[in-house]
């Protein structure tokens, strides 16, 4: 087969939808729904009663033209959960047809929702659409973030065709706190302008909501420095915000782990305890 042919697979439609609750000291997986092959095998706890820990698993392993995946997490009153990936995502090229992924969250009062999946890799010729929403109400916090990787750089391909279309959005109650939505393509400004990616291959975004970042942690936060490229925070008043600029997908996570190590304990008064699946 040619290196750009399209790869011949029929089309996945695939929901999950996660219900998390607080019952006595104890956050439990309360249902799970799925249509398709998006799953939650079992949930874990593995630093106690307190928080639920899940991981998203997408069985096909990479997601071909034509793929829709919708992943909705609801965290109740005073749940905390944390939620993952076992492996990077695949976007994979395509003869025409689009990919789409939509992640929904709602956060209820008094709740912490960590969503913290491994990087998405968008190969060469890919058509993605990439959407993630976020709703938390009054007293609860959220810490995210989102790893993009444009072509398999360490096999030596670049995103020279396709397009990643990206719709981010941030709300408390109706109010939108964060939005950023945008289009990147091959050798366009947004690619290639300094204000932009710069040429580089991998963007990074971290955000923490409900977390009161003080100007100690804030400063512990600036002071860090990825392994690899450029790191970035900005503090509002509603929103802490990290960017990852580079080549590297593991300098951004180790980054943002760090940066997580720092956040986490101001969202639930918790050291970061690194997922076992990481290191698998």
């Amino acid at each position: 087969m040619p290196r750009d042919a399209p790869i011949p697979q029929a089309p996945w439609r695939a929901n999950l939808a996660l219900a998390f609750e607080r019952r006595s000291e104890r956050t439990v997986l309360a249902s799970r729904w799925h249509d398709g092959p998006l799953v939650v095998q079992k949930s874990f706890h593995p630093e106690g009663d307190d928080v639920c820990h899940a991981i998203v698993v997408h069985p096909p392993g990479g997601i071909a033209g034509g793929d829709e995946l919708s992943l909705v997490v609801h965290a109740g009153q005073n749940a905390q959960a944390l939620l993952t990936t076992p492996g990077a995502s695949k976007w994979y090229r395509t003869s025409g047809a689009w990919a789409r992924q939509r992640v929904s969250i709602r956060a209820a009062e008094g709740s912490v929702v960590e969503w913290l999946p491994q990087e998405a890799i968008v190969f060469d010729g890919a058509r993605a659409e990439l959407q993630w929403h976020a709703s938390i109400a009054p007293g609860a916090k959220l810490i995210a973030w989102d790893i993009l990787c444009l072509g398999r750089t360490g096999s030596g391909e670049r995103f020279a065709k396709g397009q990643l279309r990206l719709d981010m959005r941030l709300q408390r109650d109706d109010r939108v706190l964060w939005i950023e939505r945008g289009v990147l393509e091959p050798n366009s400004s947004a690619l290639q302008s300094a204000p932009g990616m710069g040429g580089h291959s991998v963007v990074g975004t971290m955000i923490a909501a409900g977390c009161e970042v003080a100007d100690e942690a804030l400063g512990a936060c600036r002071a860090l420095r990825p392994g690899e490229g450029d790191g970035a925070v900005t503090r509002m008043p509603d929103v802490f915000i990290a960017r990852y600029l580079g080549d590297s997908s593991e300098a951004a996570r180790q980054y943002f782990s760090a940066m997580w190590g720092i956040l986490r304990p101001l969202a639930n008064g918790r050291d970061a305890l690194e997922p076992r699946i990481w290191r698998t």
